[in-house]
């Protein structure tokens, strides 16, 4: 990580990692279905610990579950300073992608098939962060509240709500 990244105590902004954590799950996502991804929203991202300038950041992703049109994308961000030395865990997230067509619209994702304990340890784990993630939106919604970010919306696995985060990824670049 260069100075330019960095924050007044000499950290590297959560905004640079984020966007390495984005690319990382873009990545992973791509990958596995064979299309373009975009993120549909984070449903968690955690720093752990800060980033020292001239750090080198190890990102590592992997796709936890699948859904429909959908996919669960958990990514580990490790920092390690320039001459070597100790790696330090420094930033989890799990991510929703969306897999595109084409022309832009959401398509349907290859099924998973987990291999390992660990795998199926981290599929368990994005099932039940979806469980959550639908309560959640459905005790929100019952208000009929309109001032709801739009990410608030996307419950994953269906269309409409897939087509409008998609859209909505398109036009932020």
């Amino acid at each position: 990580m260069e100075i330019t990244d960095s924050n007044a105590l000499g950290k590297v902004h959560g905004g640079v990692v984020m966007r390495a954590v984005e690319s990382a799950a873009g990545t992973a996502a791509a990958r596995h279905c064979g299309t373009v991804c975009v993120t549909a929203a984070i449903d968690g991202l955690s720093f752990l610990e800060p980033v020292d300038v001239g750090d080198i950041l190890i990102v590592q992703a992997r796709v936890n579950d699948v859904g429909r049109t959908s996919l669960e994308v958990g990514v580990k961000v490790e920092a390690e300073p320039w001459h070597g030395g100790q790696r330090r865990h420094t930033t989890s997230a799990y991510l929703l992608m969306v897999s595109l067509d084409a022309e832009g619209r959401p398509t349907k994702v290859p099924p998973l098939h987990p291999e390992t304990a660990d795998d199926r340890r981290r599929q368990e784990q994005a099932r039940i962060r979806r469980e959550l993630r639908n309560e959640r939106l459905r005790r929100l919604n019952a208000y009929g509240n309109d001032d709801t970010p739009a990410d608030d919306n996307w419950r994953g696995d269906d269309g409409r709500h897939d087509e409008a985060a998609a859209d909505a990824s398109r036009r932020a670049g």
